[in-house]
């Protein structure tokens, strides 16, 4: 008996399998590989100083935010560092550990939005627990100032997800851990491109979001550590589960 040719769908299934996705990069992962490779081959060497952010913009044919942005994500990873009135440069780290952390920024572009918000809960259960333990009343000024600003923000647009995601920030600030808060910053950037391109938030949760801030910020004014946690953790339960019931992949 002769064997059957494939239908169509299977000869569609079979062809798709031969073809890769084509991945387009962002703009700050090549200047992140760019200065990588500078780095590595001894061609920028530590203490040596980068031009600056107009000169890199206008040679690598980008915008200076997206400069900027690539310096910031190495700065965070002790990669570079800026000094007043110097400028940008090298910092003395070691080949390996360079190559190991720069794999690492780049990598956390290729996250999934799930990903990102798994990350989020446990970064910010630790920085609600942290902040209700170590929160200064200057830390309690500032975080009322910014739960206003939220407020205002929702009454007259509907839709806060920077305000929102500064509210969190300033609690990581009031938890006087650094690396907690440099960890939240990096993903920042991710999680609101994400949460303005899938519409995560919306109008039917701005009240309970607003509920819920003022809930977290009163167990961290009583210095309830645990309540402050579990708050928190409630408080993102709704932007995980919305992830997994849909599997959105960014």
């Amino acid at each position: 008996m002769v064997d059957q040719l494939p239908t169509d769908q299977n000869f569609t299934f079979q062809m798709l399998d031969n073809l890769q996705k084509i991945i387009i990069e962002n703009p700050v992962d090549i200047i992140i590989r760019q200065i990588k490779t500078l780095i590595t081959s001894g061609s920028l060497k530590p203490g040596e100083k980068l031009p600056s952010e107009r000169k890199l913009a206008e040679h690598l044919g980008v915008g200076r935010t997206q400069v900027r942005e690539a310096i910031r994500k190495l700065e965070f990873y002790g990669i570079l560092k800026t000094l007043p009135q110097s400028g940008t440069i090298v910092s003395g780290i070691g080949i390996v550990a360079l190559e190991g952390l720069i794999t690492d920024v780049l990598q956390l572009e290729e996250h999934d939005f799930q990903s990102l918000v798994e990350t989020r809960v446990l970064l910010e259960k630790q920085t609600a627990h942290d902040a209700a333990t170590r929160r200064t009343a200057e830390d309690i000024v500032q975080l009322k100032q910014t739960l206003n600003a939220y407020e205002k923000k929702i009454v007259a647009t509907k839709f806060a997800v920077e305000e929102d995601l500064l509210f969190h920030i300033k609690i990581a600030e009031a938890g006087k851990n650094n690396v907690l808060k440099s960890l939240l910053m990096i993903i920042t950037p991710d999680i609101i491109k994400n949460y303005n391109e899938l519409k995560v938030c919306n109008e039917s949760t701005s009240d309970n979001t607003i509920i819920e801030h003022k809930e977290i910020l009163d167990h961290i004014i009583n210095q309830d550590s645990k309540a402050a946690e579990k708050a928190m953790e409630k408080h993102l339960k709704g932007v995980l589960e919305f992830c997994k019931k849909n599997s959105l992949n960014t």
